[in-house]
């Protein structure tokens, strides 16, 4: 199984200046202890979608051994990075992980893995919300070259219906865009 962490949107909803993945949590820049994660998950090579030209997310990222995918044509949306995600994974199993989502964990990117059978099976909160991680069977993975826009894989998870797996609380939902959301966290996770 490989792992992708979706790096490549644009922020834009956190305004001038800011950017979400490189909000500080625990001192460490969100995509760096996101990657971080993976990495200690032991899942097996881990990439970073990126914007082609994204000197400050790429700084952020130094001295980890994770591939770094650039994806040029990252203002098209969502869909350009799961393409180049699903063609760097080869004929592997591929866990898809958004990096705006602090609150998902080392061990919860193991328990998926760990409970990966070959089906696609997509992350959730402990109510039965469907969120993420997912993890794709090798089977899908031709089909993202379908994908546009920014609709993400949600046509894929229509055509591939996934297998659920809860994960404690929130944190398969929990997905940071805007500095209210950065400020409604930071309250609900102090010293964070």
């Amino acid at each position: 199984m490989k792992a992708a962490l979706l790096a490549a949107g644009s922020s834009s909803r956190m305004g001038a200046g800011r950017d979400k993945l490189l909000e500080p949590v625990g001192g460490v820049a969100l995509i760096r202890r996101q990657a971080l994660a993976l990495l200690r998950a032991g899942i097996g090579p881990v990439a970073v979608a990126l914007p082609a030209d994204c000197p400050l997310r790429e700084a952020a990222l130094a001295g980890l051994d994770v591939t770094r995918l650039r994806i040029a044509d990252a203002g098209t949306g969502m869909s350009a990075g799961l393409r180049a995600c699903a063609q760097w994974a080869g004929s592997d199993a591929l866990m898809v992980v958004p990096a705006d989502m602090p609150d998902l964990t080392a061990a919860d990117f193991q328990a998926m893995a760990d409970a990966y059978d070959g089906q696609v099976l997509r992350a959730c909160a402990d109510d039965g919300t469907p969120g993420h991680p997912v993890v794709f069977a090798p089977a899908t993975l031709p089909h993202f070259a379908e994908l546009t826009g920014d609709e993400g894989a949600r046509r894929l998870l229509r055509r591939f219906p996934p297998r659920l797996l809860a994960l404690p609380g929130t944190r398969a939902i929990t997905d940071l865009d805007t500095p209210e959301d950065w400020d409604a966290w930071r309250r609900a996770h102090p010293g964070l």
